[in-house]
This record gives C-alpha cells, sequence and structure tokens, in this order.
C-alpha cells in the first residue's frame, strides 16, 4: 500500500514538475511579472494579484515548482511596493497549503484519499468547508500583516 501510494504522489509530483519546466521554458512566469509591473498596481492590488496568480498555479502545479518559479519573480515586486519580505513568505506559504487541499494537484487529497479509500470528487465536498476557511485565513494573512509580523516581532526577530 505503501509503495502504491508513494507511487501515485510521484506520478502526480513528476507532472507537476514538468508542467513547470514547460511553463518557465516558455517565459509564462516573466510575463506575468511584466504585466504586474506595467499594470501600476498598489499594494492591495498586487497581493490580490499575487493570491490569484498562486492558487490558479495551485490548480496545475506542486508547490515547491510554484515556489521556485514565482517567488524569484514576485519577490522583488513585493519588496518595492514596500510589502514586508516575511508577511510576503507566510502569504505564499498559505497559498501553497490551499492549493494542496484541491483539485487537481492536491497531494493532501490524494493521500487522504489513498488513506480513506475515498473517492477524490466525494473527498473535496468533504473539504469543502475546511477550504472556505482556508480562504478566509488567507484574506486575513494578506491583508491583515500584523497577524503574520506579530511572533517574529515578538520574538524580537524584526
Amino acid at each position: 500500500d505503501s509503495a502504491s501510494m508513494s507511487a501515485m504522489l510521484l506520478y502526480i509530483i513528476t507532472n507537476a514538475v514538468l508542467f513547470s519546466f514547460l511553463m518557465t521554458s516558455e517565459g509564462i512566469p516573466q510575463a506575468m511579472a511584466s504585466w504586474l509591473i506595467d499594470a501600476g498596481l498598489g499594494p492591495v492590488s498586487f497581493l490580490l494579484a499575487v493570491n490569484v496568480i498562486l492558487l490558479l498555479a495551485g490548480n496545475v502545479m506542486e508547490p515547491s515548482s510554484i515556489v521556485l518559479i514565482f517567488a524569484p519573480i514576485l519577490f522583488p515586486v513585493a519588496t518595492a511596493l514596500g510589502i514586508d519580505p516575511v508577511h510576503f513568505g507566510i502569504l505564499i506559504v498559505v497559498n501553497m497549503e490551499v492549493g494542496m487541499c484541491h483539485p487537481p494537484v492536491g497531494l493532501n487529497l490524494y493521500v487522504a484519499s489513498g488513506i480513506t479509500k475515498m473517492g477524490i470528487t466525494e473527498l473535496t465536498v468533504a473539504v469543502w468547508p475546511w477550504l472556505l476557511t482556508m480562504l478566509a485565513f488567507l484574506v486575513l494573512v494578506t491583508y491583515v500583516p500584523a497577524i503574520s509580523l506579530w511572533l517574529p516581532r515578538t520574538l524580537g526577530m524584526m
């Protein structure tokens, strides 16, 4: 059972990495960064655009590929707009977790499906309330930076 589940997850990850390679070779992330810079977005609209981009990427790619492709492109734009780097990093992590909980590439769903022997569709319906809660948390983390910056500031790391 473990080998079967591992093979299933490796197949998903392999396809996601292949897709990320194709995106990178076609210059799609760079085009998106140019569009964001040329659009003249402020911090609020930039963060909304980042959330939309990362959530859409989470539909078809695996989290480590998304971070490797988009973080180097979006981070300089975020810092130029005065967005705290720690806040932006936490925003990316929360987006990746949301991406891992919805199909078609949501690895957490495939692991849960393998363990519970439930179908992906049935499991997606069961996860829906939790997914909505995570989206609400994403909105809070995005637009209330104090939530993500409280602990580092309390520990004197900032």
